[in-house]
């Protein structure tokens, strides 16, 4: 700050360190064909790649894993309450413990209890979100497993690298007389920082879910302090 001596950074110990993405429901085929639903936020895009980090025992890695492809759907911040509803459930059955630990539930039908409509993939056979604004198909190129030197958190994580197929985008968020450009000040996503909901305004939206987890359980269960 101008004219104001700030003070001194202080170390800290957080349990995540979410700092806001945009969140992302990942679109995924169950290995009886239904579909699943997933609302994560630790993703980031370089050209028509994409990283996703994400836990190796979800049901979402699992059917990714399997089928080699996935969609990821971007929420606009209107569908807060919608992704919200997907919150602590998960299509794994049984519940993971950590996701047990965490007060999560198993729910198999995500896009009924979303309220949100499922629409066939062009070049998958996973499912689009009609509601998301940006719909991107993609494939796994690679799988990374994060962590290794962490006796703690090895195998617990794994990054996977997508290769986009195909991009979707609603009519509405398109740039004005120009082609394939989605506007940035038309295009709203939804954000999720340290657990609570976001949008392109300094105000939070509601309350969150996910936000009444005591941050402490995000670490893995038998976590030490580093000496």
């Amino acid at each position: 700050m101008h004219g104001t001596l700030d003070p001194a950074a202080v170390q800290i110990d957080p349990a995540i360190l979410y700092f806001g993405t945009p969140v992302v429901l990942i679109g995924s085929t169950n290995d009886d064909d239904t579909y699943n639903l997933a609302p994560m936020s630790s993703a980031w895009w370089v050209g028509w790649r994409c990283m996703l980090g994400l836990a190796s025992n979800s049901k979402t890695t699992e059917n990714m894993m399997r089928t080699g492809e996935c969609v990821l759907n971007l929420p606009s911040a209107d569908l807060v309450a919608a992704v919200d509803r997907l919150a602590r459930t998960t299509g794994s059955d049984p519940v993971p413990p950590g996701k047990l630990y965490r007060g999560y539930r198993h729910e198999k039908d995500k896009f009924g209890l979303s309220d949100l409509t499922a629409l066939a993939g062009e070049t998958v056979s996973a499912p689009r979100v009609a509601e998301c604004p940006v719909q991107m198909e993609a494939k796994v190129a690679h799988v990374h497993g994060m962590a290794q030197d962490d006796a703690v958190w090895r195998s617990r994580l794994v990054a996977i690298e997508l290769r986009i197929t195909r991009v979707h985008a609603h009519p509405d968020i398109m740039m004005d007389g120009v082609d394939n450009r989605i506007d940035p000040d038309k295009w709203r996503p939804l954000i999720l920082s340290f657990q609570e909901f976001y949008g392109l305004t300094p105000q939070r939206l509601r309350r969150s879910e996910l936000g009444q987890i005591p941050e402490a359980k995000y670490r893995p269960l038998g976590w030490q302090p580093a000496l």
